[in-house]
Order: structure tokens, then sequence, then C-alpha cells
């Protein structure tokens, strides 16, 4: 099933609603507040959720921020998709392999993207990369990295989330491979 979304970037008039969808989910992914792909991200300084919504706050308010939200029918915000240039979300999963593939960097990565529990199976995160995608277009475009699991061929992984995406939903928008930088992880590319 697939419902009909509306996008809006995230901002000092919608933090509310994005506050909202993080703590009705635990401050999602255990209190990151969608700050791994950050600059601060998961440095050595000790992390708390206070500390991750404050950060995520300053950089809403500063504008160095890049994320679209998802709201349902009723105006509620359901789900995101975060992006930004490589100096914005500098921190990807497998690092180390991702830096001996020695590609050119990306003009933008997508980072993780969240859909609220009772919204999953609904097309939330299409909608939400879609809007993404869109936004990067009118910034001007170039190359887009996104980070996305492989799940063909894969058995199904016991309470597993998807922070980066499943890699059939960026084929969907003409991402490719690109390389492989863990297991079931891959950087997948496309122009836009």
């Amino acid at each position: 099933m697939t419902d009909v979304y509306t996008t809006r970037p995230l901002s000092p008039e919608t933090w509310d609603d994005f506050a909202a969808l993080v703590e009705a989910n635990n401050g999602v992914w255990g209190g990151c507040w969608c700050m791994g792909f950050h600059v601060e991200g998961f440095g050595e300084a000790p992390h708390s959720a206070e500390r991750n919504r404050a950060a995520k706050r300053a950089h809403v308010d500063q504008g160095t921020v890049h994320q679209i939200l998802v709201y349902d029918a009723d105006g509620t915000c359901v789900g995101w998709c975060q992006y930004g240039t490589p100096a914005e979300l500098p921190n990807i999963k497998n690092p180390a392999k991702y830096a001996a593939g020695g590609a050119v960097l990306p003009a933008w990565r997508i980072g993780c993207i969240f859909t609220g529990s009772r919204h999953r199976g609904r097309g939330v995160a299409r909608a939400a990369v879609r809007g993404a995608l869109d936004a990067i277009q009118a910034a001007g475009g170039g190359v887009v990295e996104a980070y996305p699991e492989q799940t063909v061929d894969r058995k199904p992984q016991r309470g597993a989330y998807l922070q980066t995406g499943p890699e059939e939903l960026y084929e969907r928008f003409g991402f490719v491979r690109d390389r492989q930088i863990a297991k079931w992880r891959w950087v997948m590319r496309a122009e836009v």
C-alpha cells in the first residue's frame, strides 16, 4: 500500500514536527536524533539524546542541515531523508573501506532514512528519497551517493533496521552499485 505524501524541508518552522516524530520513536535508534552522519556524529565525546537533540537543533537554526520531512494526509510528519555535502555529512558507515576505494567524493550524500513505526511499508522512504533528490536537483545537482544495505540474497535480519535504506529503493531512482564497503553495504551513485 502506498499513501499520498507531501514533503517539506527541515527548518525552524518544521522543527516541532521533526521533534515530535523523533520523540515518539525513542530519540530514533536510542537517541541519535539523526546526528550520526554530521561532523559531531559518533566521535569520542560522550553522546546523549539531549546532546544530539541540541546539536541537531543548532544545525537547523544555522541552516547547516539538509533533510526532507514526509507528511501524511493528516499533516503529521511520518519520516525523513537526510542529505548533504560530504563536508556536512562526513561520517559514513565503513569509512576505512570507503576511503580505500579511492573514489572522487560526490557532490551530495544521502545519509539516513527514517519512517515512523506505524507507517512502514507504505512508501514513506520512497517519498523521502524522491523529495531529497528533487531538492538536490534544485540546488544544482551532481553526483549523489547513498550507502544502502543489500537485502536480496540475504537472510531476513531479526530486529534489523535499514538506517540507510535498502539497495532496491535506490535502484528505483537510477542509482547503480559503485563498490562494496561491507558484507551487505554498497556505495551506490547516480547523477542528478
